[in-house]
């Protein structure tokens, strides 16, 4: 399953939010500026129109086409165009002058021209409602091969004038107002970006103290608490919520390790002296008896009783970090050495792998490092394949990597299923194919060598092979 980043989320919702509102900001404000600047002109066109309104007077043209197109380009800065048409359709004067001839198409001509006189017949056929006497005004957009044109046109019964003004400079400041929002709009998204990725985190501070604290939980540190002091009105009920958690686990862990640790206490006199008079009557059986046998099976039963005693006690100690440690230096090399001479002598036709590097020293208790050792090459052993088989072998491997001493034991068997293998650890769990009396064992070694490795700051992990075999490694910090 694909993990997403609670944080992440939060930012990127918080930028796309930002975004849109931005982005729509952008588009409106650009918008809205455009219709400013054409409502601008548009009143400066409608100004001028009512100076051309045609006149009787043959030369009605001439007191406007020295001013008017001045006028216009100091406002607008832009091309201006004039066309005057009188009666009869006539052109009575057409003004541009030689700069702008060269950008203007002459279709803007034929445009005012056509345009006027369809306006104004327009005028006429609607006489009901406009009468001739009226000025008939009309302002609109037209594209050309010259570019986006505003023009106005005003008719009367003496004749047609227009003006055509380029919407060139507009269109420039237009095009520099998006470049501003495309540069702005992303470089603010950035920011809110960066800032939504640092106010996230802060928000998300009370969660990283749940984390912290919930690393720190072990047998040892069940008394961690969340301060709730500073933390937002949103996590309060969270946080203590969790701290009382906390603090019914650590009385649940604290009862159950006392009682496991008392009940094995108390069970150790009663075993020593049971032990004691199950010796003592069977000293004063008769050698080879049928009660001599029996007593010496009650003697290996309370033996049995007495290991489990021993071992829940460490269990006990352990979790609750009580676990006494005579720290000395251990050769670990030295004791390897002995306990596989022993294995020759207990299992002379078990063929065994010995390769131990020299300076394995670790510093730590010498009698609880040899039952781990032990305990491993024992269940090395005790699980190896059948003594039939040919494929029956045996691997101790000891070596230095960086500041840990690793060593690995290694035995043919068959496979641990997927499921096991991460029930191997717990406690009194020997699996199916072992829980039989005709296997030693109680299902608490490994767990007790691996709370033994941990208090001496190492490891002990079952390791990912391939095939028929097990290997262990127990990693421990080098002296």
């Amino acid at each position: 399953m694909k993990l997403a980043s609670f944080r992440l989320r939060i930012a990127l919702l918080l930028v796309s939010l930002a975004g849109g509102a931005l982005v729509g900001f952008g588009l409106v404000a650009w918008r809205l500026i455009y219709l400013a600047q054409v409502s601008s002109l548009d009143a400066k066109l409608d100004s001028q129109l009512q100076q051309m309104v045609p006149t009787r007077s043959p030369d009605w043209w001439e007191s406007f086409t020295d001013d008017l197109p001045g006028e216009l380009e100091t406002a607008f800065g832009t091309p201006i165009t004039l066309l005057s048409v009188d009666s009869a359709g006539h052109t009575t004067h057409y003004s541009v002058d030689g700069a702008q001839l060269r950008t203007i198409s002459l279709n803007i001509r034929l445009l005012l021209r056509t345009t006027a006189q369809e306006f104004a017949d327009r005028a006429v056929e609607e006489e009901e409602s406009t009468t001739l006497s009226e000025h008939n005004k009309k302002i609109f957009t037209s594209n050309t091969n010259a570019g986006n044109w505003r023009v106005g046109v005003i008719a009367t019964e003496s004749g047609k004038s227009a003006i055509a003004v380029s919407l060139q400079t507009i269109d420039q400041d237009m095009a520099i107002i998006r470049n501003i929002f495309l540069v702005a709009i992303p470089s603010t998204l950035l920011m809110i970006a960066a800032g939504a990725w640092i106010l996230s985190g802060s928000a998300l501070k009370p969660v990283r103290k749940l984390t912290s604290v919930i690393q720190q939980v072990t047998a040892t540190g069940l008394d961690q608490q969340v301060p709730v002091g500073s933390a937002d009105v949103e996590f309060v009920e969270l946080i203590e919520v969790f701290n009382d958690m906390l603090t019914r686990l650590e009385r649940s862990f604290r009862q159950s390790s006392r009682f496991s640790g008392d009940a094995a206490h108390e069970l150790k006199t009663p075993l020593a002296i049971l032990r004691g008079e199950l010796e003592l009557v069977m000293q004063q059986a008769e050698p080879g008896s049928q009660l001599q046998q029996s007593l010496s099976n009650l003697l290996d039963e309370v033996s049995r009783l007495s290991n489990i005693v021993r071992k829940l006690l460490l269990l006990s100690l352990a979790d609750a970090g009580q676990m006494s440690l005579r720290q000395t230096p251990v050769d670990i090399g030295e004791i390897l050495a002995v306990l596989v001479e022993d294995i020759e002598l207990l299992a002379p036709d078990l063929p065994i792998d010995v390769d131990l590097k020299p300076q394995l020293y670790v510093k730590g208790d010498r009698d609880l490092l040899t039952q781990v050792l032990q305990n491993l090459i024992d269940n090395a052993i005790k699980y190896n394949l059948p003594a039939s088989s040919s494929q029956q072998w045996l691997s101790v491997v000891g070596r230095k990597r960086g500041k840990t001493i690793q060593i690995t034991v290694t035995n043919a068997s068959k496979a641990i299923p997927e499921e096991e293998r991460d029930r191997i650890f717990d406690r009194f769990y020997r699996g199916d194919l072992s829980r039989n009396r005709k296997r030693e064992g109680f299902g608490l070694g490994l767990s007790l060598s691996r709370e033994i490795a941990r208090a001496h700051r190492g490891e002990l992990k079952l390791d990912k092979t391939k095939g028929e075999k097990t290997a262990f490694t127990l990693t421990l910090p080098a002296k």
